[in-house]
């Protein structure tokens, strides 16, 4: 019973996230637990403690007395978690070069056919998905639980910037590459070269959303 209640609680709020992370819920928002109850077929109980935990996350803010509103993220915390990825990357990069197993290699090949694929052909929702599939197969192939965990979440974070950096043609192409020369090295076994290329590769995205603008992205 206290399993299946820490279960409903975790789903709602991986909803609840979601719906943040996506731009449903707006910045300032607030977050009625009597709506998003009825919303969800759930009783306030899981609801409230989706909101606690959203905000020990940073996500939300609760004022006692006044209700739930959305913190959401600013141009600024993106770009420090686009920093702080960045040399996360490359340590989890150059763990993968010395522990990932062939099956993981053979994966990640996988999808850098199917991202060729979908790339000559402009399919930017698949490119997104392919994307997140390579960084989810390169944190499992570093072997570190925790990296993995950590660096999960800052990829679900910046969720929506990705979508839009993702479906301009140069960058998506450019990433590709990326991507390519990270497998490449990790192949090869070069800790280091792994480690440099996937940090690259983060801070060459940060170039990229410079160009344009960070806010723009939340638009």
């Amino acid at each position: 019973m206290k399993e299946d209640k820490l279960s409903l609680g975790q789903r709602v709020f991986g909803r609840i996230r979601e719906d943040i992370l996506s731009g449903r819920y707006q910045k300032n928002e607030e977050l009625k637990e009597i709506a998003i109850g009825q919303e969800l077929g759930v009783s306030r109980t899981p609801v409230r403690e989706a909101l606690r935990q959203l905000e020990l996350e940073g996500l939300i803010t609760i004022i006692p007395n006044k209700g739930a509103y959305v913190v959401g993220f600013s141009p600024e915390d993106l770009h420090d978690i686009y920093e702080i990825r960045s040399v996360l990357e490359g340590l989890c990069a150059g763990k993968a070069a010395v522990h990932a197993t062939r099956e993981q290699l053979d994966a990640l090949e996988e999808i850098m056919c199917l991202s060729d694929f979908h790339l000559q052909r402009g399919h930017y929702d698949q490119l997104v998905e392919l994307d997140n599939r390579f960084h989810q197969l390169l944190y499992e192939a570093s072997q570190s639980r925790i990296l993995a965990h950590v660096l999960g979440d800052y990829h679900h974070y910046v969720e929506r910037v990705r979508k839009v950096t993702m479906a301009v043609p140069k960058r998506s192409g450019e990433s590709n590459e990326e991507h390519r020369r990270i497998l490449a090295a990790i192949e090869e076994k070069d800790e280091a070269k792994a480690a440099g290329l996937a940090n690259q590769h983060i801070m060459n995205t940060i170039k990229n959303i410079d160009s344009y603008g960070w806010a723009d992205v939340l638009k």
